[in-house]
């Protein structure tokens, strides 16, 4: 038998860990990755990214992205490669229609159960619905302005609308309209601001302080406070393009949110020739808990996507690792 280096040894064992390190990046090469702007869809990107980057040895890149401007470019040109936080209410149809034409892939779900745990909405406390069940809805929340005492007016009700200039408060100013809310002894009161929202809503619910207002899911203030949903009415598409969704409409009927849709998009191109990233992306889901310890982290530390990123990867191996094989956790792992 003959004998052989150790230090031979080493020198091979090095040469083909590069070669399958170069094998692998060469058949996934070049990803680029959609970031949103907004939190939540930052944290997610660059999550993507690095599990991509250090688990499956991809040259994954993290580009600037938004809602329409994305949709439009991975229909048309097929980058970018993936869109791992897609809202698909308004683009929707464009999506579907380039899935049937074998350009794009819906790939699955963002986050656990969207419908219920993500949105747009008029919200209560939790405790408030305990105490009085009724509030449940906006019918029952119409017979009890007393509970919602506007500050600036003890007399009426409030509901805490949307910033000037958002265009929810085009929304929000007709459902108002459409429920006949001043009628029932509630006043609307703009906020101001995006800072000053959460900071109405959190001041009441710090005093256990009845309040009613507009917010959306997920969101790192929705994460820290129990709140409810109102259920307002079923949403009828056609009224709410015509009409609620439209500034100064004479005549909004009552109507609700769309009920919300997150999903992850790929390329096709990029679907049919990574296996194993697409298989990562489907096994991707995020629990309520996991994103709301995220936007929370990012609020508090105000801290960007990749830091984000960092963080979430570091202190929650019991998630992530459910999402990849065991070898590529082990990669994720040691490059953190």
């Amino acid at each position: 038998m003959k004998f052989v280096k150790p230090s031979y040894i080493a020198a091979m064992t090095i040469a083909i860990s590069a070669l399958g390190t170069g094998v692998a990046q060469a058949e996934c090469g070049n990803v680029t990755i959609a970031e949103m702007n907004w939190a939540s869809a930052q944290a997610a990107a660059r999550v993507d990214e690095f599990i991509l980057k250090h688990g499956y040895g991809c040259d994954a890149e993290s580009v600037p992205g938004d809602t329409v401007p994305t949709a439009t470019s991975m229909t048309e040109k097929g980058r970018p490669d993936i869109a791992p936080e897609m809202w698909m209410n308004t683009v929707k149809e464009q999506i579907d229609r380039a899935v049937g034409e074998d350009r794009l892939v819906i790939v699955g779900d963002v986050l656990q159960d969207a419908a219920a745990n993500a949105g747009e909405g008029w919200w209560i406390p939790r405790y408030m619905l305990e105490k009085t069940p009724e509030l449940a809805t906006i019918e029952g929340v119409k017979k009890h302005p007393e509970l919602f005492k506007d500050p600036e007016d003890p007399s009426k009700g409030r509901v805490v609308g949307c910033p000037a200039g958002w265009a929810c408060q085009i929304i929000t100013d007709n459902l108002f309209k459409a429920f006949d809310m001043e009628s029932a002894g509630f006043n609307l009161v703009d906020p101001g601001s995006g800072a000053a929202l959460a900071g109405a809503i959190k001041k009441a619910y710090n005093r256990g302080e009845g309040v009613l207002a507009y917010y959306w899911a997920p969101t790192s203030l929705l994460s820290e406070l129990d709140m409810v949903r109102v259920e307002l009415a079923p949403y009828n598409a056609a009224e709410f393009e015509s009409c609620i969704g439209v500034a100064n409409c004479p005549d909004p009927k009552p109507n609700g949110f769309a009920i919300t849709e997150i999903k992850t998009i790929a390329s096709t191109e990029f679907a049919n020739s990574n296996p194993g990233p697409m298989a990562y992306l489907k096994a991707r889901i995020w629990t309520p808990e996991d994103f709301g310890k995220v936007l929370t982290y990012m609020e508090a530390e105000q801290a960007d996507g990749q830091a984000a990123a960092e963080w979430f990867l570091k202190n929650n191996e019991a998630s992530w690792s459910k999402w990849v094989p065991a070898d590529v956790a082990a990669k994720v792992k040691a490059a953190l």
